[in-house]
């Protein structure tokens, strides 16, 4: 059964018994999502040389593993206008897949937003999970989310759709199917030129693969308690 558990950095994930598996680090859920998927993934291609986007076009991304939705609220987070700042917000269309959605229950026990400083009022992942499945709805003027309920392995990906990929399934001892070469070719054709995928895994035959498609690849430090990360170019 499904258990809620307190990662190191007081931020809570889920442990599956079927896989002994937990969902995020246990050294720590919330900065490893920082680190891995908003400094390494969003921040580099909004930020950086990589973007040709302007706030006013949608950054397409593609999530593989929904989960708790930690990382759908800090993607969010990211897009919505600061006080002070003249500048305009990022937008994103955010897609997701997850075919075993949590139980609600699980829901309103996480801590992220108490952790984040957020109000109750504002109950951002809340929202997230209760937007309808198979359906993109728009939470705010920046941010609209599409989750579909489906395997990588099953749904159909546009080609050069996606510019950056939240490679964030069960790891590749757990999950291997999710990991090999035929699902990553697939996700290659569906991203866009420059397009970016960042993951926590930095396995050898993984990053093989990846070179492999034709990505370029950089190994990068992970966040605290895992040595590195990966995270490969569309060229």
């Amino acid at each position: 059964m499904l258990r809620l558990i307190e990662t190191d950095d007081g931020s809570h994930s889920l442990y599956l018994p079927t896989l002994n598996e937990t969902y995020h680090s246990f050294h720590g859920a919330l900065q490893e999502s920082r680190h891995v998927f908003i400094m390494m993934g969003w921040h580099y291609f909004t930020q950086g040389a990589a973007s040709q986007k302007s706030p006013s076009q949608p950054v397409q991304l593609l999530e593989i593993g929904f989960g708790t939705g930690l990382n759908a609220l800090l993607t969010l987070l990211e897009t919505l206008p600061t006080s002070g700042n003249d500048m305009k917000a990022q937008r994103v269309h955010y897609t997701t897949l997850e075919p075993y959605p949590i139980p609600p229950s699980f829901i309103t026990q996480l801590n992220y937003e108490q952790l984040l400083g957020l109000s109750e009022k504002e109950a951002w992942l809340k929202k997230i999970h209760q937007v309808e499945w198979e359906k993109t709805i728009k939470l705010t003027e920046q941010f609209s989310l599409l989750k579909l309920k489906q395997k990588l392995e099953e749904v159909h990906l546009e080609k050069s759709t996606y510019d950056i990929i939240y490679y964030d399934a069960f790891a590749p001892s757990k999950q291997s199917e999710l990991w090999d070469i035929v699902q990553l070719e697939k996700v290659f054709h569906a991203m866009s030129p420059n397009g970016v995928l960042v993951t926590y895994c930095a396995k050898g035959q993984f990053k093989r693969d990846l070179l492999s498609l034709g990505f370029a690849v950089e190994t990068l430090p992970g966040p605290p308690g895992k040595k590195e990360m990966v995270r490969a170019i569309k060229q």
